[in-house]
């Protein structure tokens, strides 16, 4: 099957999808078994993990996917990238290991999180070597851009972690089963990698010396640079549930990360976008094709926004009934700092498109500024919010960052020569967002007045008996394909969308989708010649 945006964008959103329904289905689990102190407890060993790893790792595999994705004259250009990233990225994974067991045998870990906590440092040492080799073979085949082997392997991951965590957490080894869950999986996925890899790379490029025309000093910078902004990226997902470590207990954190883990399930679409285009971006700033840039960027950035939209208002109708059934019903306070970080999750959504293609032109210095901006607002914010309000101010204080984040980054695409709004039509998707969010508020509120109502009840086929309507269970069945089937007629009322924009997303689908796709056109009444 030929590759194109379309197929590509399947193939990651598809594996993304697979992997949140994993997640989503495994993760009460492993709540439940761990309970909220300790699932507290593992939520800031894998915050102190995730910030390690940006300077571990991001910028190994942002230049991995962006240098495989460019085809240069060097016959073998795709050889000497792998061999010469893979070096890095072994001797980074060393040294954050060797700093890790170092910080647990000094003291640093005692004074810092708790004595408890060193143990899960030396665990974490391991972790760093595994997750380097897993997300670099990862990383690899997307940037060759092979998803259809890349995306498979990221749910065969979630699938061995969850299989092996879940299984040890059981069994009564708590956070350190969880952790050596990690390892396992992180190590089966590496090995399937490699096997995908070796048709397409040379696996022993990684023992040759670079040659010496090979642009080392360009790689080099990209990857320290890449670094530095990926920190600085990543604070804003982190520094909060840090700060809370420190300010709260660890049910508070243990409440306020599960409220991350919903929010950010509307990331689910965006990181796919993310995903596709930064390789495929990278060929078009490689050939300055400034043009396509624009209208690539301009027309992921307004798609991102109505799907996103549509899953926040979802997610916010259906929250105090799907919650305490999600997690249980010691996790109700979860309710309120996730409502609030919706508006910031959104805008975070929006902001990935422009965060892929600005970081696939190269200029670093412009995506630094723009992203620690918005990072030290969030720094501020959190300072000045969680002592006083707790997991509610830690919400409202991200949410504020994430909708920094494209704003700032607005003024980084422009700067760098493109415009990611210059098609986001603005009050066609306000319409359509309000109208929608109207509608199912008022169906919510329509299905809440069945409880106590004497007709909120079933009869019983076949018997005398009645049964009382479970409201919540209603809501879960009616409101999204109603929220669905309202928003898709809206964004093609209000030309959010244009008939002709689903056809040409239609054509690059395999299959009879995409032999149709001039049919369905003319099904929504407009034709090649009418556009425009």
């Amino acid at each position: 099957m030929k590759r194109t945006l379309v197929t590509a964008f399947i193939s990651i959103a598809g594996a993304n999808v697979a992997a949140t329904f994993l997640g989503a289905v495994m993760t009460p689990i492993l709540v439940r078994i761990l309970g909220p102190s300790q699932y507290g407890t593992y939520a800031t060993v894998m915050s102190v993990f995730a910030l390690l790893m940006i300077a571990v790792s991001s910028g190994v595999d942002s230049g991995t996917r962006k240098y495989l994705a460019e085809n240069r004259d060097d016959p073998d250009w795709h050889d000497n990238v792998f061999g010469y990233y893979f070096r890095i990225a072994t001797v980074l994974a060393l040294v954050a290991s060797a700093l890790l067991i170092a910080a647990a045998q000094i003291g640093v870990v005692d004074a810092t999180l708790g004595e408890e906590y060193a143990f899960f440092f030396f665990l974490l040492a391991v972790i760093t070597i595994m997750a380097q080799f897993r997300e670099y073979v990862r990383r690899s085949l997307l940037g060759l851009k092979l998803e259809h082997i890349s995306e498979p392997l990221h749910v065969a991951q979630k699938a061995f972690f969850f299989l092996f965590s879940i299984s040890l957490a059981y069994l009564g080894y708590g956070v350190t089963g969880v952790l050596v869950g990690h390892i396992l999986a992180d190590a089966l996925v590496t090995a399937i990698g490699l096997v995908g890899l070796a048709g397409h790379v040379s696996l022993s490029s990684v023992f040759e010396r670079t040659p010496e025309g090979f642009p080392r000093r360009e790689l080099l910078s990209f990857n320290n640079l890449s670094i530095v902004y990926i920190f600085l990226l990543t604070s804003l997902y982190h520094v909060d549930v840090l700060m809370l470590q420190a300010y709260t207990t660890e049910a508070q954190v243990g409440y306020y990360k599960a409220a991350l883990v919903l929010a950010e399930f509307l990331w689910l679409a965006p990181k796919a976008v993310q995903s596709v285009m930064i390789q495929s971006a990278s060929e078009l700033w490689h050939r300055d094709r400034i043009e396509q840039i624009t209208s690539l960027a301009s027309k992921a950035t307004r798609y991102t926004l109505l799907l996103t939209a549509l899953m926040a208002i979802g997610i916010a109708v259906l929250a105090a009934q799907f919650v305490p059934r999600y997690y249980g019903a010691e996790f109700t306070p979860t309710i309120t700092p996730l409502l609030l970080l919706l508006p910031g999750t959104v805008g975070f959504a929006v902001a990935r498109p422009i965060l892929s293609v600005s970081h696939a032109r190269g200029d670093m210095r412009v995506m630094i500024l723009a992203t620690g901006a918005a990072a030290a607002m969030n720094v501020v914010l959190n300072v000045a919010l969680i002592p006083r309000f707790g997991i509610e101010g830690a919400a409202v204080a991200t949410s504020l960052g994430y909708l920094s984040l494209p704003m700032f980054h607005l003024w980084g695409a422009r700067a760098i020569g493109y415009n990611p709004l210059g098609d986001i039509r603005p009050i066609p998707v306000s319409i359509t967002v309000a109208v929608t969010g109207g509608v199912l508020v008022a169906i919510a509120l329509g299905i809440d007045a069945l409880i106590g109502s004497p007709l909120a009840t079933v009869g019983v086929p076949l018997t005398n008996t009645t049964l009382p309507i479970d409201a919540a269970l209603v809501a879960f069945v009616v409101i999204p394909p109603a929220g669905l089937v309202v928003y898709g007629i809206l964004t093609l009322l209000t030309r959010a969308i244009d008939p002709s924009e689903i056809a040409q997303i239609l054509r690059g689908m395999p299959g009879p989708l995409g032999r149709h796709a001039s049919t369905i056109q003319r099904l929504f009444g407009e034709t090649d010649e009418t556009r425009g």
